[in-house]
C-alpha cells in the first residue's frame, strides 16, 4: 500500500480513539470506540476453542471493522439510533472502503456485506460477542452512570443474538447475574 494512503488510514482510525462511547469505564471515564474494539477483538480470540468450526480470524477482522462507520459519525447509543443513523454511518463506510486499493477494497466489501446479513456463524458469533462487550463494560461502570432504561435494557440487550450458541446463551445468563447482584447491591445501599 502507498504509505501516504496508509497514514491516512490510520489517522482515520485515530478518530475511534477519540470517539467516546455511551458506556463509561470502572474508572469513571468515558470509554472510547477503540477500547470497545480492542476488547471485542480479545472476547474473539478467547472464544475461539468454543467454535473451532468457525473461521476465527473472520470473526476478528469483523470485530475490528464493525464500528469504523463510527470514526465518522461518533457513537449514537443504541436506544437513540434510528435507520437514518444507521444509513448515515453505513453510507460513510462504504464510501471510504471505496477510496481503498485492491485488495483490501473487495476484502472490506465483502465482509460488511456478510455483517450485515447476519447469517453466517461468522457474522453470528462476532454480533453476539459485540453485544455482550457492552453489557460487560456496563457492570464494570458505576451504576450510577446508568440511565434508568438501562435496569431492564442490561437483561434484555443482546438475548435474540445469543440464541444460536449454548456457549453464548451461557455467558449472556452469567451477564444477566452479575447486572442482577449490580442492582440488588446498588438498591441495599439506598
Amino acid at each position: 500500500m502507498e504509505i501516504r494512503r496508509y497514514l491516512d488510514i490510520l489517522h482515520l482510525a485515530e478518530q475511534m480513539k477519540n470517539n467516546v462511547r455511551h458506556s463509561w469505564t470502572s474508572s469513571g471515564r468515558r470509554e472510547s470506540v477503540a477500547e470497545h474494539t480492542f476488547r471485542l477483538i480479545l472476547m474473539a480470540y478467547f472464544v475461539k476453542d468454543e467454535f473451532q468450526e468457525a473461521d476465527m480470524e473472520k470473526v476478528m477482522k469483523m470485530c475490528l471493522f464493525h464500528d469504523f462507520g463510527e470514526a465518522f459519525t461518533g457513537d449514537i447509543p443504541t436506544f437513540e439510533k434510528d435507520g437514518t443513523d444507521e444509513e448515515r454511518e453505513q453510507k460513510a463506510v462504504n464510501g471510504w472502503i471505496e477510496t481503498l486499493p485492491e485488495p483490501y477494497r473487495m476484502e472490506l466489501r465483502e465482509l460488511f456485506s456478510e455483517m450485515e446479513e447476519r447469517t453466517t456463524l461468522e457474522a453470528k458469533i462476532y454480533r453476539a460477542l459485540d453485544k455482550m462487550e457492552a453489557l460487560i463494560q456496563h457492570n464494570e461502570a458505576e451504576i450510577q452512570t446508568w440511565l434508568p432504561l438501562e435496569y431492564t435494557l442490561q437483561m434484555t440487550y443482546g438475548e435474540r443474538e445469543v440464541q444460536f450458541s449454548d456457549y453464548m446463551k451461557r455467558l449472556k445468563a452469567m451477564v444477566n447475574e452479575d447486572s442482577r447482584r449490580k442492582i440488588e447491591e446498588a438498591k441495599a445501599k439506598e
